[in-house]
């Protein structure tokens, strides 16, 4: 017996032995071990074979971030900035008032459906202070009077988007513009954010 044969033979003994201890253990032959036939044996790394690897977890978390619906809310309504003023609008394509486009943000954005107007809008929700504004509450004014009549999309930092005015397009204002600070009447957040972000939505007001 040749040497080369002696070695091929205490290498397949090698092999099977290291195979059958890891069957014991797996079900299956071991991927990375594969007979040609020809007396030759093929060795393939584990990891040349592509495994799932799960993201961390602030990849996680930032791709259930960009599908909250906060975020959603707030994306549309980016999206629609220029879209001019139109009394009584609903629809892009013809303009928005601001109750119209805050009703339209929401119905497209995640499919909560808003009363009309803006004083409605404003009975509706859940109260929230100035103080604790959050991204999609809907800040509310008083621009004619003691009555409800102008409303608008929290985005943070002080500021929210809103349909402001005839010859005027979607924008950011800022709250703290003697204006809108002014005639800031108070905030809500609709249900469907209160019971994201875990409100008791029952506790309205």
């Amino acid at each position: 017996m040749s040497l080369r044969h002696v070695s091929l033979v205490c290498l397949h003994a090698s092999v099977l032995a290291l195979v059958m201890l890891v069957g014991s253990a797996h079900a299956e032959e071991p991927s990375w071990v594969r007979d040609t036939g020809l007396g030759n044996l093929v060795f393939t790394p584990a990891f040349a074979y592509p495994h799932p690897v799960p993201p961390p977890a602030s990849a996680q978390a930032a791709q259930r971030d960009a599908f909250s619906p906060i975020q959603l809310v707030l994306d549309l309504a980016n999206h629609l900035r220029d879209i001019r003023y139109k009394r009584g609008g609903r629809e892009p394509s013809t303009g928005f008032d601001c109750s119209g486009f805050v009703r339209y943000v929401f119905r497209q954005g995640i499919g909560a459906e808003l009363p009309n107007t803006s004083a409605a809008q404003f009975r509706a929700g859940h109260r929230i202070a100035r103080s604790d504004l959050r991204s999609g509450d809907l800040v509310f004014f008083r621009t004619a009077g003691k009555r409800i009549s102008h409303v608008g999309i929290y985005v943070g930092n002080g500021e929210f988007i809103h349909a402001p005015s005839s010859g005027k397009r979607v924008s950011v204002s800022r709250l703290a513009e003697p204006y809108w600070s002014h005639r800031f009447a108070g905030a809500k957040r609709p249900d469907v954010l209160a019971a994201h972000a875990g409100v008791d939505v029952r506790d309205q007001g």
